[in-house]
């Protein structure tokens, strides 16, 4: 589970309303690994921004992103290993490197922007399955009135 503040989670939800809760149209405009976090900057694909200030910022430290890429197999593939003792062969998930490791040397392009997309697909998913939006008048029972 990716943990984000209260404050974050309210700007989500107004993103994913601006959107017309069209997930698709959401993408990451630019993103940044320090030894801390996984910084995200989400925008409208039908509204992109003229700098990464007007983007929604999105910090991930860099445990959940490391933990993220251990869950999904990224830094790893199926393969056969040989019993050290017993000489009989195996399948297992055979590990590139460590998630960070793998993420910053070892993945191509395409891969760390899948790994970038996973997060954020694993964020709003996690989002929408943990809470409601508090919206106030939006959905106020007035406003469906007449």
């Amino acid at each position: 589970m990716i943990k984000i503040s209260q404050k974050l989670k309210d700007k989500l939800w107004w993103l994913i309303i601006s959107v017309d809760y069209d997930y698709s149209r959401i993408t990451i405009a630019d993103h940044d690994l320090t030894g801390d976090a996984l910084t995200l900057w989400l925008e409208d694909k039908q509204d992109f921004k003229n700098t990464l200030d007007e983007c929604l910022q999105v910090d991930i430290p860099v445990k959940q992103f490391a933990r993220l890429i251990k869950e999904e197999g990224l830094n790893s593939y199926d393969g056969s290993r040989m019993h050290h003792a017993k000489n009989y062969v195996y399948k297992t998930r055979i590990e590139i490197n460590a998630p960070i490791v793998w993420y910053r040397d070892d993945a191509s392009l395409a891969e760390q922007q899948w790994a970038r997309e996973i997060i954020l697909r694993r964020l709003l998913t996690e989002l929408i399955e943990s809470q409601t939006p508090d919206t106030g008048m939006l959905f106020h029972k007035q406003y469906y009135a007449k």
